[in-house]
């Protein structure tokens, strides 16, 4: 049997990390935790087989660890740190960057680089200690003893001073349960969402190349030569009319100048900017093959340094949204270096765009195969809003769990 317990009429305190509640404390890590407290020594046999965690083998994303088969002989020398089931990894190497991972199962021989703090709880609970590390006080703490250093990063002795606030034990497990709950539905989003990238990349594959066809679609698949389906625009910016300087990145496509530099870093006179209108595509040659392509539907027309190739497809023939898939395949990226030329940078011309052969159906299939690719981004895209927002949302209760300005309801069994 058991009965629940609300907080109400909280009293607060100030303490060095701000207010908490006045049945909360404030203890430094070294207190609540052992730091660091076994490693390997130099008289280790050579022949001690153990899996090696190095500072780049934690992903912060979704807290997974990748490992390495090391011989004490020969592994690096920072391979030390000896961890246990329960123990929290923290990197004391940029630990702003969230470096930070917790030990749930049961691990035999696992050592970790001694770019880690190894942290073994004793009276504190090691999931709400976890998630504090992701809290912006513990933030404000590692930006501080950071700040005017020459190295970005701390050592074993500030981790041992790191300022904790503490509630009851109780009270610190209802507070990891809840937050945790929100890990496990962020998790389950973003694997939906590599899922549902690995079918469209298939599609993809498949749709695009014609090795399979929808229904209602057959006969040869036909590669044919680019060339024959778009034309260069080199429509310049002569009366410098055209305010709108636009950028095309890997990462984002299309965007304004001012929003990737923070500033515009065009030229005072932009009358030979080459100008770009929606439904138009441009490319940087020499970055082309890092993905620097885009197809223009975010503005309706915008300007662009010369140094850019624009240009646009028959529609008749080719409709944009399908070549833009086009342009996104491995296939595209793999066969580059067959088009580019230059001696200092390689560098893909719209002649070399030109020569490249795709299989380009009929106006129908494209049609069709564009808007089962359409219906696969936008599943994507539903499910990272979804993810921001479950992120957002955990913000929002760490702030408030984690500072005491919420409680929760505590379970009593009697």
């Amino acid at each position: 049997m058991s009965t629940t317990t609300p907080h109400t009429q909280t009293a607060y305190k100030d303490t060095p990390i701000g207010k908490i509640p006045a049945d909360w404390e404030v203890k430094k890590l070294g207190e609540v935790a052992d730091i660091d407290k076994e490693s390997l020594s130099s008289n280790t046999p050579k022949d001690y087989k153990f899996d090696y965690i190095s500072l780049s083998d934690v992903d912060s994303e979704d807290f997974n660890i990748q490992t390495t088969k090391q011989i004490f002989e020969t592994a690096p020398s920072r391979a030390r740190r000896i961890v246990r089931k329960d123990d929290i990894l923290l990197s004391t190497v940029r630990p702003n960057l969230q470096g930070f991972s917790i030990i749930r199962d049961e691990v035999k021989d696992l050592i970790a680089s001694t770019g880690f703090a190894v942290i073994s709880c004793k009276n504190i609970y090691n999931e709400y200690l976890f998630q504090f590390l992701f809290g912006n006080s513990i933030q404000k703490q590692f930006y501080q003893l950071l700040v005017g250093s020459n190295y970005p990063a701390i050592n074993s002795s500030d981790v041992k001073k790191l300022k904790i606030p503490l509630p009851p034990l109780s009270e610190q497990k209802r507070i990891a349960e809840v937050l945790s709950t929100w890990d496990q539905a962020i998790q389950l989003t973003e694997q939906l969402i590599r899922q549902k990238e690995q079918r469209k990349k298939w599609l993809m594959q498949n749709l695009l190349t014609g090795k399979m066809r929808l229904k209602g679609f057959s006969g040869e698949s036909q590669f044919r030569v680019l060339g024959k389906f778009i034309t260069e625009v080199s429509d310049r910016n002569k009366n410098g009319e055209i305010k709108n300087v636009l950028s095309v990145t890997n990462s984002k496509g299309f965007i304004n100048q001012a929003e990737q530099f923070e500033r515009e870093v065009a030229s005072a006179d932009v009358s030979n900017y080459k100008i770009v209108r929606k439904g138009q595509f441009a490319y940087n040659p020499s970055r082309v093959n890092v993905g620097s392509l885009d197809l223009l539907r975010k503005f309706d027309i915008g300007i662009l340094s010369p140094m850019y190739v624009v240009f646009e497809t028959d529609q008749k023939n080719l409709i944009p949204e399908y070549l833009f898939y086009l342009l996104k395949t491995n296939w595209f990226y793999g066969h580059i270096p067959m088009f580019v030329q230059g001696s200092v940078r390689d560098s893909l011309s719209f002649d070399g765009l030109c020569g490249m052969k795709f299989f380009i159906p009929s106006i129908e299939e494209q049609t069709a195969i564009a808007e089962v690719l359409q219906t696969a981004e936008k599943e994507i895209e539903l499910r990272k809003a979804k993810a921001e927002k479950l992120k957002e949302q955990k913000k929002g209760l760490m702030q408030q769990l984690l500072t005491g300005r919420k409680r929760l309801k505590i379970e009593i069994k009697v």
